[in-house]
């Protein structure tokens, strides 16, 4: 019992303040962990990041700090760590390599949530898809197409290629092709237009409605019509000219065009 004693007491004086200092080390640590990730969330919010994005980022940071703590925790017990640095790095080669393509996708998400090309709400039209910009994900793009479709872009198909943003600026111009017959005369064209114009609630009277004849041809005169609407709006006007042009040239009188031919007979 004595010797039992004796060597406890030795063991206790050679690795008792190890354990402190490890234990300390590992609270404080974990402490500094915790503070640092709340730092890096307080300043992402203060710089307006997307807050999909923000409870990810402040997560890895907290892991790898935390890592980071265990390896040197170990180290005090004379653990050798360079062959665990050494199998977390291949280990993270590893993961990197298998999701090269998902890691691609996540750094454009954060490009997109870091300088906002287009925001929730917005009428986008990005890899050939025009919808409302539904959610703004970590890898994906939700869209919402006018037909009621969720198309699911992937953020890398976006940041790849070109980004129209349609309603970006508050308002948008709405462009209209009409067509009447050829030899109808164009200022009563244009006046009956400009009735149906006048009239829509949603086009705005501060911009003028460009009313401009488009080209002509056997039996036909094309107008472009071209009003400015707020960028919700937009379908709001667009089917609103179509019905009500329609029923506007019938009470004014104006003809729409007819298949013509001109036929030359020669005596």
């Amino acid at each position: 019992m004595d010797q039992f004693y004796n060597q406890l007491i030795t063991f206790s004086a050679a690795y008792l303040p190890k354990v402190a200092l490890a234990l300390i080390t590992l609270v404080l640590g974990f402490w500094i962990s915790n503070t640092i990730s709340r730092f890096v969330g307080n300043m992402l919010r203060r710089n307006n990041v997307d807050v999909t994005i923000i409870p990810f980022l402040t997560s890895i940071v907290s892991v790898l700090l935390k890592v980071m703590v265990l390896i040197s925790v170990a180290g005090m017990f004379g653990v050798e760590t360079t062959s665990f640095v050494a199998l977390i790095g291949a280990a993270g080669l590893a993961v990197g390599l298998a999701l090269q393509g998902s890691l691609g996708h996540f750094a454009s998400g954060v490009l997109l949530l870091t300088f906002r090309p287009y925001k929730i709400g917005d009428l986008v039209t990005i890899s050939g898809f025009t919808g409302e910009v539904e959610a703004i994900q970590v890898f994906n793009t939700v869209l919402k197409t006018p037909d009621n479709k969720r198309i699911i872009v992937p953020n890398g198909a976006v940041t790849s290629g070109p980004i129209t943003n349609i309603s970006g600026q508050g308002t948008i111009r709405v462009d209209m092709i009409y067509s009447v017959a050829g030899d109808e005369d164009i200022e009563r064209v244009r006046k009956s237009i400009q009735r149906v114009a006048d009239s829509c609630p949603h086009i705005l009277k501060t911009q003028p409605v460009d009313i401009l004849v488009h080209g002509q041809d056997v039996g036909i005169m094309k107008f472009d019509v071209r009003p400015w609407c707020n960028a919700e709006h937009y379908w709001d006007v667009y089917y609103y000219m179509q019905e009500n042009i329609k029923k506007q040239f019938v009470l004014d009188g104006i003809r729409t065009p007819k298949p013509a031919m001109d036929v030359a007979v020669k005596q």
